[in-house]
């Protein structure tokens, strides 16, 4: 079935195009490479995974229960709304919300494919471009599992968010090299990794789940890629250029916040606009949702050198401030060994039944005649 007739919303023009700008960069340096750099590029080649053969397609997802959402977790939980809704409408809000989170997480992916692809031609060190290339590969391998997702478990998808495009939109309009790593790299995967991670720590189904952990071991790398890259380029920047780039991230962190809400859904179930953000931003559950969601973007800023007095207050705003202390380097190690025991686990499980039917296979051999 097409992709269109599966929208829950009109989601317009098929095609979107952002005018490009900046300069394509080439180097004839073959032998000068960060070892740093040149080591996560080896990383980057030795993890290429195969989403059609390392995910276990064949397990089943209940459309109407697809990650194992709780009742409290739920935007219309505790209003009359949730009251006068059957089992079966709360089953079809669960679909909806799920979908709406995984097609941001399918539309995010492809944007990140552009970024990366952007990245190999505009940054100036071939190391970078090497690592790049790389990070193309591995989103377009994103978007191909979340799409087959959403399309052969779901059965829905929703159209991009506002923020969430003119974020991109901002990151790939801008004509200096470094603003695809901080746009894309820095704020759009960090807060994706707290996403896929939140779900990934939550979620009782076994498909989601491995789809999550798998994603994530690779954004470990692209977000340790930004970071590398940008904190050894902004120590070079006057405070002029630093501040420039603060106010990006400023309003990239705002839209980012503002982009999770989730209030399309509400309005496809008829809720008024106005109605449906006051739920959105009264949650308890979307408030903790929002706040976990800078464990990644706020230390990352702060590790690459971003830490005016300006953004600091707007941390200080959004409530996530203290989060600049946060460890990312034990996060990102934890996001890429999730991924590690799902497959000795998936492994183990597969050998111990490998070694049943054989053991099955010889005693029915012994019991011939």
């Amino acid at each position: 079935m097409p992709t269109h007739e599966l929208y829950a919303a009109d989601s317009g023009d098929p095609h979107w195009q952002i005018p490009a700008s900046g300069a394509a960069r080439f180097s004839w340096e073959y032998d000068d490479g960060r070892d740093r750099l040149l080591a996560l590029y080896q990383k980057g080649k030795d993890k290429q995974w195969d989403g059609q053969k390392r995910i276990d397609w064949g397990l089943e997802v209940d459309p109407l229960d697809p990650l194992g959402t709780p009742d409290e977790a739920m935007t219309l939980y505790g209003t009359p709304y949730w009251t006068k809704m059957t089992d079966r409408d709360k089953g079809e809000l669960r679909k909806h919300y799920a979908s709406w989170q995984f097609s941001q997480f399918l539309h995010g992916e492809q944007g990140a494919m552009v970024c990366a692809a952007r990245i190999v031609e505009s940054v100036p060190d071939l190391d970078a471009k090497f690592y790049s290339a790389t990070q193309t590969m591995d989103e377009a391998r994103h978007a191909e599992v979340y799409s087959r997702f959403l399309h052969e478990k779901i059965g829905m998808l929703y159209p991009i968010n506002d923020n969430l495009q003119s974020l991109l939109g901002d990151t790939l309009r801008d004509s200096r090299w470094d603003m695809p790593y901080l746009g894309m790299q820095v704020l759009i995967e960090g807060l994706a990794l707290a996403a896929f991670g939140m779900i990934r720590d939550t979620t009782d189904k076994p498909l989601p789940k491995q789809i999550l952990s798998y994603v994530m071991q690779d954004e470990a790398r692209h977000v340790a890629f930004g970071r590398m890259a940008l904190r050894d380029y902004y120590r070079q920047l006057s405070d002029a250029e630093l501040r420039e780039r603060e106010e990006f991230v400023i309003e990239g962190c705002y839209l980012m916040r503002d982009r999770l809400r989730g209030v399309e859904v509400l309005e496809n179930f008829g809720i008024p606009k106005a109605e449906a953000e006051e739920f959105s931003e009264n949650s308890e559950f979307l408030y903790l949702f929002r706040q976990l969601l800078f464990s990644r973007i706020v230390p990352c800023v702060k590790d690459i050198g971003l830490w005016g007095e300006r953004l600091q207050r707007a941390y200080v705003d959004m409530g996530v401030f203290d989060m600049g202390n946060s460890n990312l380097d034990l996060l990102m190690a934890q996001d890429e060994e999730m991924a590690e025991q799902l497959d000795a686990e998936r492994f183990a499980t597969e050998e111990r039944e490998r070694v049943a039917e054989v053991g099955n296979t010889i005693d029915e051999g012994r019991g011939s005649p």
